[in-house]
């Protein structure tokens, strides 16, 4: 395993557990020689995620839709970093990306990601 990928909200969310518990993996991925896939964001819980993976010597490679570029505020200091056409472009990257895949909280479309994913896998 080399990759995992993680999918999450670019807001905080409500609750502060939420980004410690975005650290804490990222920490954990990063002393584990594991990558960071990710949605590309340096915002909420995703830039928090992405900063303190890269802070700890970690991967993170960033995949974002090309009309998410501005909305979501694309990251611009990660390993790598792919710029997509469209959101099934982004989950196809991302799975491709990846040996693993984990959901922590976020939105609707952190739930529909996650669960095409485990489609593709199951």
């Amino acid at each position: 395993m080399k990759r995992i990928c993680v999918y999450l909200g670019s807001n905080p969310g409500t609750n502060p557990a939420y980004g410690e518990c975005a650290e804490t993996l990222a920490k954990e991925l990063a002393n584990r020689g594991l990558g960071l896939v990710y949605g590309g964001s340096s915002t909420g819980l995703m830039g928090r995620l992405a900063n303190t993976c890269l802070e700890a010597g970690g991967e993170v490679i960033g995949v974002i839709p090309k009309l998410l570029v501005e909305k979501e505020v694309a990251h611009t200091g990660l390993t790598e970093s792919h710029v997509v056409t469209s959101m099934h472009e982004r989950k196809q990257k991302m799975a491709d990306l990846s040996d693993g895949f984990i959901a922590l909280p976020g939105g609707l479309g952190t739930l529909e990601e996650f669960f095409e994913a485990l489609t593709w896998n199951h």
